[in-house]
């Protein structure tokens, strides 16, 4: 059994500000330990299942935010940007047999602890075939294409109840609760890992491999904070502004349809002025 944990960091145990999640600040370098500690306790879970192997991609900013060497010694990790399917990377070479989404959190113009969809706040809404869009919503449309189960996801309370939409056998951890974007009712890590740990041995059971389902095709709409990022976005072949601050574009897969989505982000951020948006 193969495992790949997509870890992200706004819905990792003890993270509500954006200084806890910005790489090189004082605040950043706290919660990482926080951070690994969830990934090092969903490894040892999936190992205690019955797991041979627990691939870790990291999938938040940098991508390069776990402590490497507080984590389980039989793991491997993939660390670094500029890879193919971005936060669910290693999915692709058909050896995985379930995927876990840890640290994650919901989607841009919903409630949630740091909720966002790829962006921080330039993009307010991103819609799949007209239904919203999670990171989480939107990777297991790719996962799903190499017959992959999404089998654990954690975050806060919310994004536990956003998974009950694309993954609803999964196992879920809350690992705080939401009061408002910037603020939640925390547990402690030795808390969170224990949960972790026990919801990712039961997990291990829903790790089986199924024929590659596709969905397509896909429409993907994205509504921006500015009219002049959607402008932007159309740089990008097949984007087409919908409205003053909206683009879509539709893809036959979801795996055109990340790189898509990918490519319209790293289009539109750099199209963002400091003071202005």
């Amino acid at each position: 059994m193969k495992i790949l944990i997509s870890a992200d960091m706004e819905g990792a145990t003890g993270v509500t500000w954006p200084a806890d999640v910005l790489p090189g600040t004082p605040q950043w370098e706290r919660c990482r330990g926080m951070f690994t500690s969830d990934v090092h306790a969903a490894a040892q879970g999936f190992f205690d299942g019955g797991a041979d192997q627990v691939l870790i991609n990291e999938a938040h900013w940098s991508m390069r935010n776990l402590l490497l060497e507080q984590l389980d010694e039989r793991v491997e990790m993939i660390t670094g940007r500029h890879k193919t399917l971005s936060m669910v990377e290693g999915v692709q070479h058909g050896d995985v047999d379930g995927i876990a989404f840890v640290g994650y959190h919901t989607g841009a113009g919903t409630e949630g602890v740091l909720a966002h969809t790829y962006l921080a706040n330039s993009i307010t809404g991103v819609w799949v075939n007209g239904v919203r869009a999670s990171e989480g919503l939107l990777n297991s449309h790719v996962v799903a294409e190499y017959g992959v189960p999404v089998v654990l996801v954690t975050g806060d309370d919310l994004t536990c109840a956003d998974a009950a939409g694309y993954a609803p056998r999964a196992r879920t951890v809350a690992v705080k609760d939401h009061v408002s974007r910037y603020a939640a009712v925390c547990r402690p890590p030795a808390r969170t890992a224990a949960d972790i740990r026990a919801a990712a041995k039961e997990a291990s059971a829903l790790a089986v491999r199924y024929e590659p389902v596709s969905g397509g095709p896909f429409t993907v709409e994205l509504e921006f904070d500015a009219e002049h990022l959607s402008l932007s976005a159309t740089v990008v072949p097949g984007v087409d502004r919908t409205g003053e601050r909206r683009v879509a574009y539709t893809s036959g897969t979801m795996y055109e349809g990340i790189r898509t989505f990918k490519a319209v982000t790293t289009i539109v951020s750099s199209a963002v002025e400091e003071q202005y948006g």
